[in-house]
């Protein structure tokens, strides 16, 4: 009999106590070659529907979801810990996604005529072919969804590599893809080893690659994806700032700050990351800042009134807390929190550290879980310059009541995107993506349709 390790296995572990929920063994090299096999014949029928078809077999996927909202958010919570009512909001935006691609996706696709010197022209948006996705757990669905449906919308396959923690949730998702009624290979799950994953990377049959997780993981698949000669999209980390200027409107920068910051406990790569607040309401916004967050609902993630649940994975809450106690050794101020909670559940205290500086652990490094570090400046134009002294460039948050001063940093912002009085967040009709170390490419919008098509020029009656 095979001992079930994580060599072998994905192993499910419900954070909150624990206690293992199941062990998927990984797939051996045949299994991978009939999952890739089954994606690539499913293309050659797949991508021939007429986009009307496919449109409709979102709306399909989109009542799926809903059908069985329940029975995933549950999953999601025991797999990775996000609290239920989060969970059950991620499915929900999960269906919205499936419904507004279906309605404006088609639009995206159609040929752009043009008239050309000695003919005419037409950009057509054609499929590649099967793409390979290598997700994170931490949104386990939304994560999957917000890069596949535009990429089946545009006729290409889909073959999922999901984290080995949240493989529950990767094999619901199928099934719900199968009620929606698409065929065997148009969306595969794939349960391999980072072996496994290379292999599929160099296979023939992959056309592109896209990954959502660490830097360390995109330097991987992203070099392998080049040495293949294949396009990649990488959504990496972030180490997202959040600017609070003097005129801001405390009370909504506090609420803000608060969601942005300690939603899924903590684990959001586009979180805000680092509260850059301006000299002369640093002091208030800190006071604020402390009650709201003491108040927040540690607990039980499968309770409604839980907002912070555990993190997802033990190693990563050991690694938090080295950061943490990193920064305290530098000299930062523990305000709130600082350690992990007692007992069998992965949690970890809701912590802000202030009085951090640009030297200090926390500002330099990405903190993945429920940690917030307080960095003072001088003015507006300090608070843009340590804005950008950070290697990531994901998402960047500005509260301020004058709207030219914003406008002005957000021009100068380091970032994939930027968010004037509002908290980083994703949405279908927006492109997302970052800068420097995180990432290149984009989902979302028409450049998440568009970002794995062969974009084919046709010319006609050239003389």
């Amino acid at each position: 009999m095979t001992q079930i390790t994580s060599q072998t296995h994905a192993i499910s572990l419900n954070p909150a106590t624990g206690e293992q929920i199941a062990a998927y063994p990984y797939e051996n090299d045949a299994a991978l070659d009939a999952s890739l096999n089954r994606a690539s014949e499913a293309f050659k029928a797949w991508k021939r529907k007429p986009l009307a078809e496919r449109s409709l077999a979102m709306i399909a996927l989109a009542n799926a979801l809903r059908d069985n909202a329940e029975a995933m958010a549950r999953m999601i919570t025991l797999e990775m810990g996000k609290p239920v009512v989060q969970a059950r909001g991620e499915i929900e935006k999960c269906a919205q996604l499936c419904e507004w691609y279906a309605d404006q996706g088609p639009a995206m696709l159609t040929p752009e005529p043009t008239q050309v010197r000695n003919g005419r022209a037409r950009i057509e948006y054609r499929p590649m072919g099967p793409i390979l996705a290598v997700m994170p757990w931490n949104f386990p669905i939304w994560q999957v969804l917000r890069g596949a449906v535009p990429t089946l919308l545009a006729g290409n396959t889909y073959v999922l590599k999901h984290a080995p923690n949240v493989m529950g949730s990767a094999y619901l998702l199928r099934d719900a893809f199968t009620r929606a009624g698409f065929a065997d290979g148009v969306f595969e799950v794939i349960n391999v080893t980072p072996d496994g994953v290379s292999k599929a990377i160099a296979d023939t049959r992959i056309a592109a690659v896209t990954l959502t997780g660490s830097v360390r993981a995109g330097i991987a698949i992203g070099s392998q994806a080049g040495a293949a000669l294949k396009k990649c999209v990488l959504e990496l980390g972030g180490s997202d700032p959040f600017i609070v200027l003097n005129d801001a409107d405390l009370d909504e920068a506090v609420k803000a700050a608060v969601i942005g910051r300690y939603q899924n406990s903590g684990q959001v790569c586009a979180a805000a990351k680092r509260l850059i607040i301006e000299a002369g309401v640093v002091e208030a916004f800190t006071h604020k800042f402390v009650e709201a967050t003491r108040n927040l609902v540690v607990g039980d993630p499968l309770l409604d009134q839980t907002y912070i649940g555990p993190m997802a994975r033990f190693d990563l809450r050991d690694e938090l807390d080295g950061q943490v106690q990193a920064t305290l050794a530098e000299g930062a101020t523990l305000l709130l929190g600082g350690g992990k909670a007692e007992g069998a559940g992965n949690y970890y205290q809701p912590t802000i550290l202030a009085d951090v500086t640009d030297q200090m652990t926390s500002f330099k490094q990405e903190l993945f879980g429920p940690v917030a570090s307080i960095i003072t400046a001088r003015d507006a134009r300090h608070a843009l310059e340590l804005a950008n002294d950070s290697e990531f460039g994901l998402t960047a948050t500005i509260y301020t009541r004058n709207d030219e001063l914003a406008r002005q940093i957000a021009d100068e912002l380091e970032t994939g995107g930027v968010f004037i009085n509002g908290y980083s967040a994703s949405d279908p009709r927006v492109a997302f993506g970052g800068v420097k170390k995180s990432g290149f490419g984009r989902e979302l919008s028409h450049f998440g349709v568009r970002e794995f098509c062969n974009a084919q020029t046709v010319w006609v009656d050239r003389h």
